[in-house]
């Protein structure tokens, strides 16, 4: 009697150190959902574990059923009691699952449906597995024999969708049907997948919609994708592009050096290849295609056969001619003239910081991402003579402080400027309120806040300003007219 009450006392006590951590869960998915904002790197630390985790209330949460079938036969009676054991073990697997899968969750990239779905049918795992436990220990022999078993194949069918749903996020929604033979589609009523977009920008009838958007749903949606978008970036549309990501724009027309070109052209083994991990890398004609499209104004709506000299598929290894427009060396020349000697002395002293938009451009574009520490106030101000001409600037990574913001502020045809992970603040933001061409404004990772912003209200061509890792939250009471605009 006294061994009886002590072992319901444990059980009791199991079930209520169990209970706890899934109603805080279920509070956090009500209260503190995914919303794919980037948040300290302990818990993307934490999160990671979150699909090596999830394997062992998986196998476990299995292999309840086919001890409970196994140990009812005369046989094999000893099994029984270790599904009791085995059951424990699950719930507390699928609770710690799940909550590795809330900080992967939580710690920026995912959103939507999807996540939605996935998140809540694992906390439902962890507490239908923690009622198998309760109802198998009950001394109700109803409770213990029937509404047990039915709970538990309903456990075991949940996992499944679970599994299902994780495996849609983490290798792409069609992942169990993407190589479905013809006949077994049809046959089961699946059918082939919509293009990415029907608006008018990419739509199926643009050279975008029917060529651009195959590749990057072929190589990138897995990860940029509707519901899983590392670095706030999707691909599977043409306006999810062009808004780029945390870091800012990665496409832009008529530029070779885009950073999604850049990326995608990186050996496999260098850290900012695209696709990552060894992966399949993008075909060398998928790529000579981006590059077509790019050089022709990288636009939405340009027709399916407006760019010409293009193979049918991109797949094919044969040489790909691609056209260019005429340059005339004398109007390039005389466009360049007055600037040409200080452009001249800035790639000097500068190499590699300093370039013309294009060959046949006269603005200038400046890249000192790659400078990091050794680009400072001091070079920056040694750009002084171009700043009228400058019309993208990326400072991102430098040693740059609001000591140059006026220097900034003197780029009044600046389109697109790249301050994330530098030591401006709120100074250099406040004197940006005169560029009004300016489009694309990065502050990632900056002491950036709220009250600098509306100095930028009356930019009426600014698309995107990228706050992320900054005091700046879609919480804070900000300007409707920016706060529309802010990606994080």
């Amino acid at each position: 009697m006294i061994q009886w009450i002590r072992g319901a006392s444990a059980r009791v006590l199991f079930g209520l150190v169990t209970l706890a951590p899934i109603v805080v869960l279920l509070s956090l998915l009500a209260f503190a959902p995914p919303d794919g904002n980037e948040r300290a790197q302990f818990m993307q630390f934490l999160g990671r574990f979150h699909p090596p985790s999830v394997h062992i209330p998986i196998a476990l949460l299995l292999l309840v059923p086919l001890l409970e079938l196994a140990g009812r036969n005369r046989r094999f009676p000893y099994l029984l009691p270790a599904a009791d054991f085995v059951l424990g073990v699950a719930t507390l697997g699928a609770i710690g699952a799940a909550s590795l899968g809330w900080c992967l969750a939580r710690s920026g990239g995912y959103t939507g449906p999807l996540v939605t779905q996935h998140m809540w049918s694992g906390v439902c795992v962890a507490g239908a597995a923690w009622l198998c436990w309760i109802l198998r220990g009950s001394e109700n022999a109803l409770a213990r024999e029937r509404i047990y078993l039915v709970v538990l194949a309903g456990t075991v069918g949940l996992v499944s969708f679970t599994g299902y749903r994780g495996g849609q996020l983490s290798q792409g929604e069609n992942h169990l049907t993407e190589f479905m033979p013809a006949p077994l589609g049809r046959l089961l009523g699946v059918a082939d997948e919509e293009p990415a977009s029907n608006s008018l920008n990419g739509g199926p009838n643009t050279f975008y919609g029917a060529r651009i958007q195959q590749v990057f749903s072929r190589q990138c949606v897995t990860c940029h994708g509707r519901s899983k978008h590392k670095s706030n970036l999707r691909l599977d549309s043409f306006d999810s592009l062009m808004r780029g990501g945390k870091h800012g724009a990665v496409i832009k027309g008529g530029e070779f050096k885009s950073e999604l070109l850049r990326r995608i052209k990186l050996p496999s083994s260098d850290d900012d290849a695209m696709p990552p991990d060894n992966r399949r890398s993008v075909p060398a004609a998928d790529v000579e295609l981006i590059e077509q499209w790019i050089a022709s104004g990288a636009s939405g709506t340009i027709a399916t056969d407006a760019i010409k000299n293009v193979a049918l598929t991109s797949t094919s290894s044969a040489p790909v001619d691609v056209t260019f427009e005429e340059v005339d060396p004398a109007a390039v020349a005389k466009q360049r003239a007055n600037l040409a000697p200080a452009v001249a002395q800035a790639q000097q002293r500068l190499p590699n910081v300093v370039d013309y938009q294009s060959r046949v451009s006269g603005d200038i574009v400046i890249n000192a991402a790659w400078m990091g520490a050794k680009f400072g106030d001091t070079e920056l101000a040694a750009l002084s003579p171009l700043g009228d001409r400058i019309v993208s600037a990326d400072f991102s990574n430098t040693a740059i402080t609001d000591k140059s913001s006026a220097t900034i502020a003197a780029m009044k045809h600046l389109r697109v400027l790249r301050l994330m992970h530098t030591r401006i603040g709120d100074p250099t933001v406040l004197s940006l309120g005169s560029l009004d061409q300016l489009e694309s404004l990065s502050l990632f990772d900056t002491s950036v806040t709220p009250s600098s912003l509306p100095a930028l209200v009356h930019l009426s061509k600014l698309q995107h300003v990228y706050a992320g890792n900054t005091k700046i939250s879609a919480a804070t009471s900000i300007p409707d007219e920016i706060k529309q605009k802010l990606v994080f």
